[in-house]
């Protein structure tokens, strides 16, 4: 599963191979509400066919009806704005008289599409430069820090995965997991000594590594944009990771299990000197309390509380799923023939 941005490029890449015109819109700036993030990408081709996104579709459909009619005639890249009057904000959907700002640039072989697919699949992390007057394009290294800059010249978009995730356990859950990661514009690796479970596991886009975790977690020198999932229920493998994790600054750290065996788990930390604020960062049980049963629902649960605490979102208790399930059992049962003749 591609993030949405790269299945952008990619289908960038074919119309530019097929030598068809195509343009490619990317939101640069939004004012009051607006469905769709900064940096947010759509691409449009000649005839009309777009893939990606940069509204809840009013914007979407205007620039087809555009194309449709004019065809790509663009020859340099041009900024639009959409939502300036009341009106316009009416006719385009746009939420709370909210305005969007686009950078629509029109593509060929110059605006090295290509190359910056190469470099994104060896998971680079790249700064792709488009200069407004002339669309030359230069790519160079992005650091995880960086986000978009437009100025009055030029437009610099960051590509790649600024986020990892590092998954331990080669299971059936870390593959939901990585697929539904990968497309939320993480750099996931699975880690799994052992052979009997890494057999037959993959995923594509995703690197599948024979170590121990704990050692995994120091050679990747885990930052803020770092988040780690122990899986395996061994805590030979798990809590080893943990430790370095709780231990580093990664903004997430989770592991599986009851609230019975995640109290157990605490405790055995703190006999290898991991502090209580350390400890405090550990996410266990793990997920936010959608009622999830199957791996597909639990790892949708688990990216649920992990995008939070990414965003910043503190939970409400009772989206936790140790309060949840307390409360739930706590709930008084509900006689179905109450009130009936």
């Amino acid at each position: 599963m591609d993030s949405i941005n790269l299945e952008v490029l990619k289908s960038c890449e074919e119309w530019i191979s097929d030598g068809r015109p195509c343009e490619l819109v990317t939101v640069i700036r939004t004012w009051g509400s607006s469905p769709r993030p900064e940096g947010a990408m759509l691409a449009i081709c000649d005839d009309g066919c777009v893939v990606g996104s940069v509204s809840g579709g009013c914007i979407e459909d205007d620039l087809i009806d555009r194309v449709r009619r004019e065809g790509i005639t663009r020859t340099r890249p041009e900024i639009v704005t959409y939502g300036i009057t009341a009106d316009e904000a009416h006719r385009f959907g746009l939420p709370c008289g909210g305005t969007i700002q686009l950078a629509i640039e029109p593509l060929s072989n110059d605006s090295r599409v290509t190359e910056l697919l190469q470099r994104l699949s060896k998971n680079e992390l790249v700064a792709r430069r488009l200069y407004l007057s002339s669309g030359a394009v230069t790519l160079g290294p992005a650091t995880t820090g960086m986000s978009m800059q437009v100025s009055e010249t030029a437009m610099t978009t960051i590509h790649g995965p600024r986020w990892r995730l590092l998954i331990v356990g080669a299971g059936q859950l870390s593959r939901f997991l990585a697929q539904i990661a990968i497309g939320m514009d993480y750099h996931v690796t699975v880690c799994d000594p052992r052979e009997e479970y890494r057999e037959g596991w993959q995923v594509a886009g995703v690197e599948v590594i024979h170590a121990m975790p704990d050692d995994l977690a120091i050679e990747m020198k885990l930052d803020s944009h770092s988040a780690v999932i122990a899986l395996t229920h061994d805590p030979k493998l798990d809590d080893l990771v943990l430790m370095e994790a709780l231990r580093s600054d990664a903004f997430y750290v989770g592991a599986i299990g009851s609230r019975v065996n995640n109290a157990k788990r605490r405790e055995r930390l703190k006999l290898f000197d991991v502090s209580d604020a350390q400890l405090s960062k550990l996410h266990g049980p793990i997920g936010v309390y959608i009622g999830s049963k199957t791996p597909a629902e639990v790892a949708i649960s688990i990216l649920a509380e992990m995008t939070a605490v990414k965003n910043g979102v503190p939970l409400l208790d009772e989206a936790r799923i140790e309060n949840a399930k307390t409360a739930q059992r706590q709930r008084p049962s509900i006689d179905l023939c109450e009130g009936a003749p």
